[in-house]
C-alpha cells in the first residue's frame, strides 16, 4: 500500500505534492495521464485533479448522471480508520458530480445535498482539464462525528482516472485494484493518507 502525504494548504498548489494516477486498470494504455493532489486545513480538505488528454468527452450535465462515462476524475476516501465507509466524488469536464456514500458499490447511497456542499470548478487547460473542490469538515461530520485531522492522522484513500464510454475506454487509478466489475469502489484496495 502506497502513501500520500496531504500537507497544510498554502498560497497556492505549487508547495503541494502531486500523486501520478497511473495504473492502468481493464484498458491498454493510452496517451492519459491524471494526477491528484490534496491539502488541508482547520476547516477542509482542498481537492485539486487534473488529466491530460485530447479526446475528452463531456456529454452529462444533471445531477443523476453517471459521470464516470464521460471523461473523469475521481477521489474515493474513508475518513475513519477501521470503517470501511467512503465518500466517492467523481466529476466530468462539464462540473457534473456524482457524489456517493457507502461501505460498498452494492450499499452506495447518492447524495444530492440541499445546499451545494462540493462545488467542482473545472478548467480546461492546454492540454485537457483539471478541477478543484472544498470538502468540508461540517460535510464530513454528518457521517463522521468525530472527524477531526491533525498531524499523524491517516485515512484511506485512492484517485482515479475513467471514461467508461469512451472509444476507447480508459480507466486509471493511483493504487492498483483487484480485477473485477467496479473494482474501484473497494476499500480493501485504498492507499495510506496521511496529514502532515
Amino acid at each position: 500500500m502506497d502513501t500520500y502525504t496531504i500537507v497544510r494548504k498554502g498560497a497556492d498548489w505549487s508547495h503541494v505534492p502531486a500523486v501520478q494516477i497511473d495504473k492502468w486498470h481493464h484498458t491498454e494504455p493510452m496517451p492519459v495521464s491524471a494526477q491528484a493532489q490534496v491539502c488541508y486545513d482547520e476547516n477542509a480538505l482542498y481537492v485539486r485533479l487534473s488529466a491530460v488528454e485530447s479526446n475528452i468527452k463531456a456529454d452529462f450535465t444533471g445531477l443523476l448522471d453517471e459521470v464516470s462515462d464521460d471523461s473523469c476524475l475521481e477521489f474515493f476516501f474513508s475518513p475513519a480508520e477501521g470503517d470501511q465507509r467512503y465518500f466517492n466524488i467523481e466529476v466530468n469536464p462539464n462540473g457534473a458530480m456524482y457524489l456517493g456514500f457507502g461501505p460498498n458499490v452494492n450499499k452506495l447511497m447518492r447524495l444530492i445535498p440541499e445546499e451545494p456542499q462540493i462545488c467542482p470548478k473545472v478548467t480546461k487547460t492546454q492540454d485537457g482539464w483539471e478541477v478543484e473542490y472544498t470538502v468540508s469538515y461540517d460535510f464530513i461530520r454528518v457521517f463522521f462525528p468525530d472527524f477531526s485531522p491533525a498531524p499523524g492522522y491517516t485515512m484511506k484513500g485512492n484517485f482515479f482516472k475513467c471514461a467508461g464510454a469512451a472509444t476507447p475506454p480508459h480507466f486509471l487509478c493511483w493504487q492498483p485494484v483487484v480485477p473485477q466489475r467496479c473494482a474501484f469502489h473497494n476499500p480493501d484496495c485504498f492507499g495510506k493518507l496521511i496529514f502532515e
